[in-house]
């Protein structure tokens, strides 16, 4: 109950947050231009308004959890009202959660509304519904929570504005991530590449989360993938909300 109702507070804070629909402006903007472009476009019309609507879906998600969670923790502390929540009979640990789950809620609905956009105009180009769409929103929801997660894993301990650069940076790392296991390849055995491959390890693979080309193009994919993607996804987000909680508990804000 107690994590339900900080969920709420949160949930009804965000809504009010200009940024989030200046955001949301943005994305509905982007995903009307890909019709536009498609019609300046040489090739496949539908791919390109396909293309640009998930990127669209995917870049301004990632920014609406960036730029509000990095501030959730933050502004409970800033305006000393943290002090007045866990002089109740609240762990520290249901209050990191609740904010965790308001923003998710907040997220749901934001690309809830983004992708019926996005789908509407899909309908209008090719006259039928583009279920397949929904695979690739699905997943890219994924990768949003877990970047709510880490959004709120630096605003626990850091300012809203390097929180925000952590938090990208970690989204840029993860979609990046590939490339360091092709260093590995190249590297000779030794130190250095054990420690290239403790990072490539530890460091996220966001591209676990990407059916973008696949759901485009129409390719194949195993239904193996579906799972192995949702479990890594679950584990590391609860990984970092985990280090998160062991964080704040161990903060004093006096």
């Amino acid at each position: 109950m107690k994590i339900r109702a900080i969920a709420g507070i949160t949930f009804k804070e965000a809504k009010r947050d200009r940024v989030l629909y200046l955001l949301f402006f943005f994305a509905a903007a982007g995903i009307a231009a890909s019709r536009v472009l498609a019609l300046l476009t040489v090739g496949d019309r539908v791919k390109i308004i396909k293309d640009v609507g998930l990127a669209s879906i995917s870049v301004f998600g990632v920014l609406m959890a960036v730029l509000i969670g990095t501030g959730l923790v933050y502004k409970e502390i800033d305006k000393k009202t943290i002090f007045t929540l866990l002089s109740k009979p609240l762990h520290r640990a249901q209050f990191i959660l609740g904010k965790f789950l308001g923003l998710v809620l907040t997220l749901f609905v934001m690309t809830a509304c983004m992708t019926a956009i996005f789908l509407a105009l899909l309908f209008l180009h090719t006259q039928r519904f583009e279920g397949a769409m929904l695979v690739a929103v699905a997943y890219i929801f994924l990768e949003l929570v877990l970047i709510t997660a880490v959004a709120i894993l630096f605003s626990s301990f850091s300012t809203p504005i390097l929180s925000s650069l952590f938090s990208l940076a970690f989204y840029l790392i993860g979609h990046l991530s590939w490339g360091l296991e092709l260093i590995i390849r190249k590297m000779a055995p030794g130190a250095g590449r054990t420690l290239v491959r403790a990072l490539y390890v530890f460091l996220p693979d966001l591209e676990n989360f990407n059916f973008k080309t696949e759901v485009v193009h129409g390719l194949p994919i195993p239904p193996a993938i579906f799972l192995s993607s949702f479990l890594y996804g679950a584990f590391y987000t609860a990984f970092i909300l985990g280090l998160a909680v062991l964080i704040f508990r161990r903060r004093d804000f006096i």
